[in-house]
């Protein structure tokens, strides 16, 4: 027995429906998300980074530094530090604090982990979204009248 045509319509519509909002709400939503999880594994990289040279720094017990500046576009600049007992420390915002290497050495490890729960909480976040993307996913197989896939031809959304 075949729906009548109107019927079939409805159908194509909620499937159309169903589609735009995959497309254009939840991957969009999962893309801002996934995007934003992995800026902020870049700003614990930079603090590592950070950690590891005042830790070099705090090793090799000389006041004095020679390193490279970027000035910008990636043009550098040989400097020489005379004093590196005192560091600028990015805190957020564009707001740089003046630290001994151990002041910062423990804001470090205090931004890092804080950042860390962050990065645990986007994943949770992305995980919700694929969720919700594989139930209208089976929505729209059921409203199609199409039959589950085997589990051997399933794969993730990303």
């Amino acid at each position: 027995m075949s729906l009548p045509v109107h019927a079939n319509t409805n159908v194509d519509r909620k499937v159309l429906q169903y589609e735009n909002f995959i497309n254009e709400v939840l991957k969009r939503d999962l893309q801002k998300v996934l995007e934003q999880r992995d800026s902020v594994y870049e700003k614990i990289s930079q603090y590592l980074q950070l950690k590891n040279t005042i830790q070099t720094l705090q090793e090799s017990g000389s006041q004095q530094l020679k390193t490279e500046v970027d000035l910008g576009c990636n043009f550098y600049v040989q400097a020489e530090v005379e004093d590196s007992s005192r560091i600028f420390v990015a805190v957020g915002y564009g707001f740089f604090v003046e630290m001994t290497h151990d002041e910062a050495l423990k804001f470090i490890d205090k931004k890092t982990s804080q950042l860390t729960a962050f990065t645990e909480q986007l994943t949770k976040d992305s995980a919700k979204i694929k969720a919700n993307i594989r139930m209208v996913l089976e929505g729209l197989r059921e409203l199609q009248g199409l039959t589950d896939l085997p589990e051997s031809r399933r794969r993730d959304v990303f």
